[in-house]
């Protein structure tokens, strides 16, 4: 009886440790103080510009919504996952129903850390993965651009999500596995400035890879095989290869991509459809030579095999 005493004894610290280290292992980490502070300092007009380099609206937005409807960040979209259905929240300026409560802390650590003000984890439906990877300024501007657009009322519908998913302190775990404010490509220092503000731009507040790149069994990107293509997150249909590789983008010219990018035209004179569409009406709005600048980036990233 002894023994056995002694066996339940040292299970239940074995398991009383295990917890432990769980809990201290996915505790959600915020911005420094450094950082927080520098959120105070944004511009609205800069911030209109990383909005639709971020595609704020194409989630945040209600479903089908256009012009200046598409302003009004109610939420709403629903996205449908193999892990359960994720719905985009309000982030309107509403102080009851959207974002208008927040500081400029909170937003910055929603998107730089993929943490709410009550200090849960948000699920990477939210693309902080490579929000992650944004200047503290451009949040900042973003901040200041979002405060200015209408409050909607209205809270969006919860996720659908069955367990283990339901158990948002679990994401602690996976976000040390895939989330890194490093960029994915590595750059000469000599690299032309308009490969680096692609790089910045794709990797970044455009955050192409969340599509664009194949996903392993948890929901990780696999950089290995970066912008390779994949398999939609819905399940369904092949998220088109964007590198140089077989399969991908390798003979279109840089002046293809921006021009697509621009009016939606394929080289081949089709159009692109789906989600993309919503993307590229987005990139439109941007300055010519942020576009000349996702293309620059785009031929220069290692070509990859279709990834699905």
């Amino acid at each position: 009886m002894k023994t056995a005493g002694k066996i339940a004894g040292a299970a239940v610290v074995l398991c009383g440790a295990g917890l432990a280290a769980f809990w201290l292992l996915t505790l959600p980490e915020k911005l420094g103080a450094e950082e927080a502070a520098a959120l105070d300092t944004g511009d609205a007009a800069r911030g209109e510009r990383v909005f639709y380099a971020a595609g704020c609206a194409s989630c945040h937005a209600r479903p089908k919504a256009e012009g200046d409807a598409a302003l009004q960040l109610a939420g709403g979209v629903e996205l449908k996952t193999p892990f359960g259905t994720f719905v985009a929240p309000n982030i309107s300026s509403d102080p009851a129903d959207g974002i208008g409560a927040w500081s400029a802390e909170d937003f910055g650590n929603a998107v730089l850390k993929g943490v709410s003000p009550d200090g849960e984890h948000y699920y990477p439906a939210f693309p902080y993965t490579s929000y992650a990877r944004m200047e503290i300024g451009d949040v900042a501007d973003l901040y200041a651009f979002i405060k200015t657009l209408p409050p909607v009322q209205g809270k969006a519908a919860n996720h659908q999500l069955g367990f283990p998913y339901n158990i948002r302190r679990g994401l602690g775990l996976w976000k040390r596995l895939y989330m890194s404010s490093e960029a994915v490509i590595a750059l000469d220092d000599a690299a032309p400035e308009p490969v680096k503000r692609g790089r910045y731009l794709v990797e970044g507040p455009g955050h192409c890879g969340e599509c664009h790149t194949p996903r392993d069994a948890i929901g990780g990107s696999d950089k290995s095989r970066w912008l390779a293509g994949a398999v939609a997150a819905e399940g369904e249909g092949k998220v088109p290869n964007i590198t140089p590789g077989e399969g991908g983008i390798g003979d279109w010219s840089e002046s293809d991509i921006a021009y697509m990018l621009e009016t939606g035209f394929l080289p081949d004179f089709d159009s692109v459809g789906g989600t993309m569409a919503a993307v590229q009406r987005n990139m439109a709005k941007l300055p010519a030579e942020d576009r000349a600048a996702i293309a620059a980036y785009l031929k220069a990233v290692p070509p990859h095999p279709n990834g699905y």
